[in-house]
């Protein structure tokens, strides 16, 4: 029986800052504007008769324009780097390659689709409907009675292979003849890319498709021979 992990929140309070810093100003800043208002003074104060070299202020201007420019660089790589290397980015790593579960299409490849489902305790039979990307019912199957999982092999109503592409699945429960409710059936899926945008972390699926992680239910590891 493969074991999963119940998740309620893919980006929990304990994967944020909880507080901000405010960055202080770099001592070559400081540094400038203190260049500046000597460059100021002295040219307040030059003879007039012997005014001083104007390409000098200009050459020792640029000199030290230039060296703030190239630290105030190496500070925003230094802050990328860190971005790059620090939790947020393992965070998104250890999506990669496990398996989730979530109400979502599931790419089918021809092997066997896992479906989860959530039992009706007032139904007396439930079917499983599969329907393919342009929303069709390919297939209706019936489900085992308070069952919690059910497995569609890809085939359609006629027995037909049916082609590789992505499939949602739902399940409809009765009393005698009387439909109560369909219900979304969630699915496991690979996860083969995690990006960030802005605080929501999204997920993308073997085959293409994205997800908020948020809506993660469970996640698997994703190695064949867990399955």
């Amino acid at each position: 029986m493969i074991e999963t992990t119940p998740i309620t929140s893919a980006t929990s309070p304990q994967g944020k800052a909880a507080a901000t810093t405010t960055k202080e100003p770099s001592a070559l800043t400081s540094d400038f504007e203190t260049f500046l208002k000597m460059l100021t003074a002295q040219a307040r104060n030059q003879d007039p008769l012997e005014p001083l070299n104007s390409s000098e202020y200009a050459a020792q201007l640029a000199q030290f324009s230039m060296v703030e420019q190239q630290v105030r660089t190496n500070e925003s790589l230094s802050e990328l780097t860190g971005l790059l290397g620090g939790p947020k980015m393992t965070q998104l790593s250890a999506w990669i390659g496990s398996e989730v579960r979530a109400v979502a299409p599931a790419f089918f490849d021809g092997t066997p689709v896992r479906i989860s489902t959530t039992p009706n305790e007032l139904a007396d039979s439930s079917t499983l409907v599969v329907r393919n990307g342009s929303g069709e019912v390919v297939n209706r199957q019936a489900l085992a009675q308070g069952g919690r999982a059910a497995i569609w092999n890809g085939l359609d109503a006629d027995g037909v292979p049916m082609a590789t592409g992505h499939y949602s699945f739902s399940v409809e429960n009765y009393r005698g003849s009387e439909l109560l409710s369909e219900d979304a059936a969630a699915t496991f899926n690979r996860v083969t890319e995690a990006q960030v945008e802005g605080d929501d972390v999204i997920l993308i699926l073997e085959g293409g498709q994205a997800i908020l992680a948020q809506l993660v239910t469970a996640v698997r590891s994703g190695d064949p021979q867990s399955q």
